[in-house]
């Protein structure tokens, strides 16, 4: 066991864990007064609820044996003769790695779920994240980065989670937001959507913990302590910082003015797109994802998202979503096999279309893959659980 390694994992597996209260804190100072506490225990009921799942049963599908390259098998319930004190190729015991999987599988379900908070049933919510990590997550996370796992073997490229948890999440808030619907009794009641906010002190703080919390999730990624990590820091800083400023000049030139939920999101648009490609990418490379990925994000929120049937409170497709889609072909673009002998060239580097194309390619899959499986679940669990909550009644709890 490499002791400097293993003390790295932990602590990065600490640092992802920091990023579900600073979701809570970031999503919970966005919505209105009435669903702030809401929020927040939706969100931070996944630290127990996914812990359990991946203990039961997530540990084991994405990781033990291999089905058709889509799903692992049962053998290791419980984590059942898991050897946890085996060491890995980067000298860390599989505890340890399988603590830091554990901190992706809490914070991916906890950012779709803030999308339907207020509108959403939380029974439904409850039960539909246990059959998603079950269905849908473990799955995704066993064919991009098992070593038989089908996107793996397609050539995908996800570095820290680009595929497995931005997209997933943004395509699943997407598509719950579609289903329950918009309040359009509740919005027609204020003109100016923004003074529906509870508390911007909120949105800095739970930005600050993301942040903070990112670099444990994308150079805890290396899962060791080599070059790769300082680029991975390196890279996820110049996004963040360019995707911030972006969306800041952005607000300026539209609006005329500039808003700290603007600044903020603009921030967690940069740290999205930057995650598939961050111990891949060049310096040069991550200030144009972040760049482009504060562009599209803003322009789907403010510009696509008023005329779509969706009522996502807190713009996770619109950041998690589309940064993260954006990321994920990008990396098929700006991806060096001399900064990271792991990847390919990609095709600013010298290495032509292949790998842009497979990006694209995989990326798409995921897509399909979610969005299929997230309408089957959902038309399964409302046979027997309501999803929404009555637009009636929610104008009439608003009103009091």
């Amino acid at each position: 066991m490499l002791k400097v390694n293993t003390l790295f994992i932990m602590t990065a597996s600490i640092l992802v864990l920091l990023m579900t209260p600073g979701l809570a804190f970031f999503y919970g100072g966005l919505v209105n007064r009435r669903h702030a506490n809401n929020m927040l225990l939706t969100v931070f009921m996944m630290c127990g609820l996914a812990v359990i799942l991946w203990i039961t049963v997530g540990y084991s599908l994405s990781f033990s044996g291999n089905h058709w390259g889509i799903v692992g098998n049962l053998n290791n319930i419980l984590m059942i003769h898991v050897p946890i004190d085996a060491i890995t190729k980067t000298g860390i015991p599989i505890g340890d790695y399988a603590m830091f999987m554990m901190m992706f599988a809490i914070i991916t379900p906890a950012i779709f779920c803030g999308s339907v908070v207020g509108h959403g049933r939380f029974n439904f919510l409850v039960m539909f994240t246990i059959c998603w990590s079950i269905f849908v997550y473990y799955p995704l996370v066993h064919m991009v980065w098992a070593p038989h796992g089908l996107l793996a073997r397609l050539g995908a490229v996800d570095f820290a989670g680009g595929l497995v948890v931005h997209v997933n999440a943004g395509i699943t808030a997407l598509i719950l937001s579609a289903w329950v619907g918009r309040r359009k009794d509740v919005h027609s009641r204020r003109k100016d959507v923004h003074s529906q906010r509870n508390n911007l002190s909120w949105v800095l703080i739970g930005t600050a913990l993301l942040w903070i919390g990112w670099y444990g999730f994308n150079a805890g990624s290396a899962l060791a302590v080599n070059d790769t990590v300082v680029q991975a820091m390196l890279t996820t800083t110049i996004s963040c910082s360019s995707a911030m400023v972006t969306w800041m000049l952005l607000d300026r030139y539209q609006f005329n003015h500039v808003t700290l939920a603007g600044v903020c999101n603009g921030a967690i648009t940069g740290l999205v797109a930057i995650t598939p490609g961050a111990g891949y990418v060049t310096l040069g490379g991550s200030m144009i994802i972040g760049i482009v990925g504060a562009i599209v994000s803003q322009y789907f929120i403010t510009k696509i998202k008023p005329h779509l049937p969706i009522d996502d409170v807190v713009d996770a497709f619109g950041c998690h979503g589309v940064s993260g889609i954006w990321g994920s072909i990008a990396t098929g673009i700006f991806a060096s096999h001399q900064i990271s002998h792991l990847v390919p060239n990609g095709l600013l580097f010298g290495g032509g279309l292949h790998l842009l194309l497979v990006q694209i390619f995989v990326t798409l899959l995921t897509i399909i893959f979610i969005g299929v499986m997230d309408i089957i679940l959902i038309k399964l669990l409302s046979i027997v659980l309501p999803v929404s909550i009555d637009n009636e009644k929610l104008a009439a709890i608003q009103s009091k």
